[in-house]
């Protein structure tokens, strides 16, 4: 479906190809011919998924390259931006979460609650300016735009952008842990262990927070592939040239290889992401490692 949608935008990839320059009746022909442009819609599908089986992305219009190099060049600079976004989300979101639930009803429980409402409801691209207004121009404790030299330099110019990235997982999964933490507390066995004398932060941490944990695994995973869509804007907020920031340039130039190179990766991550999720919660969940054993004990 992405290959047969992309191609029914308006703009010329031949124009994406030339960029922009006039080229004679002979020359467009002949580079309609060198990417299958001349053929019908079925039959270059067929020529990309051959290709595809084969690890042949195909070449880029607009770079003149093969499409597999620029997304090896790139994709570094976007997982790191995605895996630093869902560590701040899951390290502000439980304590978050936990606190909120621990202090129901108070101040603090309001305050939580008022904040994770504004950050669900903050569109990604206006967190990232108004982070970027605050701590780089007012404040001047991070770079405006790029990235660094290294690694370990990379993780400071991605700081503000992953944290960016991060506050609508954090809202969300805030809430869920809330929610969930609630009703762990009135259920039985935390009524009978409270009963028993243990102590409160026993109960909390290691029975209500582990029962809590497997909506917000969830939540996690769905998130952390919708994080990869909001790394298209924040990238191009804060130019930090990963994987989004080609999709935009693909799109706007009719590079057809690239935009659907970069989707179907999109598409793979997603799924990657859920079946990663279904293995943890066979992990950490004996109730389901009791439904498989029985399965396989008829």
């Amino acid at each position: 479906m992405i290959f047969f949608l992309i191609r029914l935008t308006p703009a010329d990839p031949i124009g994406s190809i030339t960029s922009g320059r006039k080229i004679s009746a002979e020359t467009r022909a002949a580079l309609t011919a060198q990417y299958n442009l001349d053929k019908s819609l079925p039959h270059q599908y067929v020529i990309w998924i051959n290709g595809l089986f084969k690890g042949n992305l195909g070449d880029s219009y607009r770079h003149r390259q093969p499409v597999a190099g620029l997304l090896a060049a790139r994709l570094p600079t976007t997982i790191q931006l995605v895996l630093m976004s869902a560590v701040f989300a899951i390290l502000l979101a439980v304590p978050a979460g936990v606190l909120a639930a621990v202090k129901r009803d108070t101040i603090v429980d309001r305050i939580l609650s008022i904040f994770m409402i504004f950050c669900v409801s903050s569109p990604v691209f206006l967190n990232a300016l108004l982070l970027m207004l605050i701590f780089v121009f007012r404040l001047r404790w991070f770079p405006a735009f790029g990235t660094g030299g290294n690694f370990i330099e990379n993780l400071y110019y991605l700081c503000l952008p992953a944290f960016a990235l991060s506050l609508n997982m954090v809202a969300l999964m805030g809430r869920i842990v809330r929610d969930r933490m609630i009703g762990e507390f009135k259920s039985n066995y935390a009524l009978a262990l409270k009963a028993k004398g243990t102590p409160p932060g026993r109960i909390t941490i290691v029975h209500c927070l582990k029962n809590s944990l497997i909506p917000v695994i969830t939540v996690a995973g769905v998130q952390i592939g919708a994080m990869v869509i909001g790394a298209v804007l924040v990238e191009n907020i804060f130019a930090l040239g990963g994987i989004g920031a080609l999709l935009i340039e693909g799109i706007q130039a009719s590079d057809y290889p690239v935009v659907q190179s970069i989707m179907l990766f999109l598409v793979a991550l997603f799924l990657i992401l859920n079946l990663i999720v279904d293995l943890i919660y066979f992990i950490i969940d004996p109730r389901i490692r009791a439904g498989a054993k029985a399965v396989g004990n008829e």
